[in-house]
Parts: C-alpha cells; structure tokens; sequence
C-alpha cells in the first residue's frame, strides 16, 4: 500500500508522511500498520468491518485516554486521533516472549488498568450472562442425565442479577489475552486491543487466570501456586492504587464465565447466545481447544471455587455432575493443563 494511503488526510497535515509502511496481522475487523516516521516508528490502527466499527473505535480510544494515566504505563502512548476518519496512532514498542511466572507481571498490570476507572459515560457496562444461559445450563443437565439440585436454578438466577447489578466502576479491557493483546516490553507488559473494554467489576478479568482466558485463542491453565500468587499480585496493587480491597465474589465471576455461551466463541461470534445448548449437538474448535474442552475445564474451576459458596453451593454440585457427565460422553477430552494446550 502507498504511505500517503496508511494515515488519513488530516493526520498526514500534522504528522507527515511515513518513509516506510508495514502491514500487520490483525483480525478482519481492523487493520493495521508499523510506519516509520521523522519522530521514530509509530502503529497506525484503522478500525474497520462490521456496522459497530465507530463504536469500537470510540470505545478503544476513550479506554487509552483513560489508562493513559497508570503508571507504570499499560497501554502504549496515544500519539493522534482522527475520529472521523476511524484511526488513531500509537507508540511503538518493541517486544519479547512472556517469561517464566508472567502470570505475576500479568496480573499486577490488569490491576493498574483497571484501576484507571471510574470510567466516563462512552463506555459500555460489561456484559454479564442472561436468563438464556441459565435455561442452556439446565438444558444440558436434561439432556445429559444430570438431576439439577433443587436450588440451583434460584441460585443460578440470582447470579445473573448480581452480576447486571454491581456498582464497581474498573475499567476493564474486555479481551485481555496473553497471546495476542499483551505486549511483553522491556518496560513492562502493555495491553492493546482495547476495542471491548468496558465498566464493570475486575474480577471479571482476573477470572481469566482460573477459567482458561475465556475470550482467548489460547486457554492455558495457570499452575495452582502461581495462580494464587498472581491473584495476590493483583489484589495488593488494585489496593495500593485506590485505598480499598476489590469488592466481589471471585466465584461469581467464574461460574458467570462457565455459563456464558458466547465466551466459547471469538470475538466476531459473540453477541449471540445459546453457544451452550449448541454444544450438546456438536463441538467445535477455536484455537488450540474445542468448546466442550473449554467448558469442562470451567465446570472443574466453578466446582471446586464455589464449594464453600452459601450463594453457589447448588451451582457447584450442579457443575460437578456435568463436568462428570461430559468426562463420561467424551472421554477423549483433554484438559486445559496438557501442554499442547498452553500459550
């Protein structure tokens, strides 16, 4: 592509025409170039595809502007915006591979993005799971053999009510994969990608490291004694920025993750539920796992967190039975701790 065609007319006005351009890969719905220019290279992003592209470009740069302030930084610096045009122009960061006990840098990193809410009214609440999945829930209960428990449908409605009902004001990044939307830096980990972020409660996010990174190409599973020290990272630094303990229920934001449907799909499937009721009928794969794949490994997680539950202990019998049940119809699967399975 011609240099003068990567930045728009406006952007080209105040910060020149690059020498040189590079495509990059990305998902269809953006595109995305390294161009160097007199300042030094620089990533230029055109949010495209889709009838929500405004949307998502106004949600991604409204989310920079407001981390703009963590420091250490976690996102790269914001050089220019063309609203009007859809694209916008980021620092370059050179970048490594994740190394041994990332999941600890990983996890203090999402605290300070986090931290940088209250987020203002251009963005979106997170977007909890629905009635539908609840119905999906005991949907395949029937339809494996598993006799719900008595209070797990209540328990399971009352789930979804907690989590459309917080108050906690995170700033959240809606797709915080390792494998993809991390930038390992010399500096520190950088978050990019930031077209679904919304308000809504951390623990959403640091969920991710129990449940097998929901939104992700890749599902690894974090080592037990990492996980809990990574979870420590993350609760020392959220409470060293604002001056309070996270307010939640970790298992809340794991068995909201284990019925959610739509977080056995990428991104340009979401949206739509009923991913679980799909999913008796035939598996699929997205990445390195399948969904049933995805979906056992969360039932374990959500079993085993919300035991002790007095809100999810239904809900927690209830995943057990149908983690046993699909470990009896399919016992081929793997689990997310095979390490063909990790990032």
């Amino acid at each position: 592509m011609s240099t003068a065609r990567v930045l728009s007319q406006r952007l080209s006005q105040r910060l020149g025409l690059p020498s040189k351009v590079r495509k990059l890969g990305s998902s269809p719905r953006s595109l995305v170039w390294w161009a160097d220019m007199d300042g030094g290279a620089v990533i230029v992003k055109h949010v495209v595809g889709g009838g929500d592209a405004s949307a998502r470009f106004r949600r991604e740069v409204a989310a920079l502007r407001l981390a703009d302030g963590a420091r250490p930084a976690v996102v790269p610096r914001l050089v220019a915006v063309d609203e009007d045009a859809g694209i916008f122009v980021l620092e370059y960061l050179d970048e490594g591979r994740p190394a041994a006990g990332w999941q600890l840098d990983y996890a203090a990193a999402l605290a300070r993005l986090h931290a940088c809410g209250p987020a203002a009214e251009e963005l979106p609440r997170w977007d909890p799971p629905d009635g539908s999945d609840v119905e999906d829930v005991l949907f395949l209960a029937r339809r494996w053999g598993v006799a719900a428990p008595r209070d797990a449908e209540a328990e399971l409605e009352a789930l979804v009510g907690r989590s459309a009902a917080t108050d906690a004001t995170a700033l959240l990044h809606g797709d915080p994969c390792p494998c993809g939307n991390v930038l390992y830096t010399p500096e520190g980990i950088r978050f990019i990608d930031l077209e679904q972020s919304s308000v809504g409660n951390g623990l959403v996010e640091l969920a991710y490291l129990r449940v097998g990174f929901p939104t992700c190409y890749s599902s690894p599973a974090t080592p037990p004694g990492l996980l809990r020290e990574a979870e420590d990272a993350y609760r020392e630094t959220w409470a060293g920025l604002t001056g309070a303990p996270i307010v939640g229920d970790l298992a809340d934001a794991c068995a909201a993750w284990t019925i959610r449907g739509d977080g056995l799909v990428e991104r340009a499937h979401r949206g739509r539920r009923r991913y679980l009721r799909k999913l008796a009928a035939k598996d699929w794969t997205w990445g390195k796992a399948t969904a049933r794949e995805r979906l056992a490994f969360r039932l374990d997680v959500t079993a085993e967190l919300a035991a002790d539950s007095a809100q999810l202990a239904a809900v927690s019998a209830l995943c057990r039975d149908l983690r046993d049940a699909m470990r009896r119809r399919w016992p081929s699967l793997r689990v997310l701790t095979d390490p063909a399975l990790n990032y």
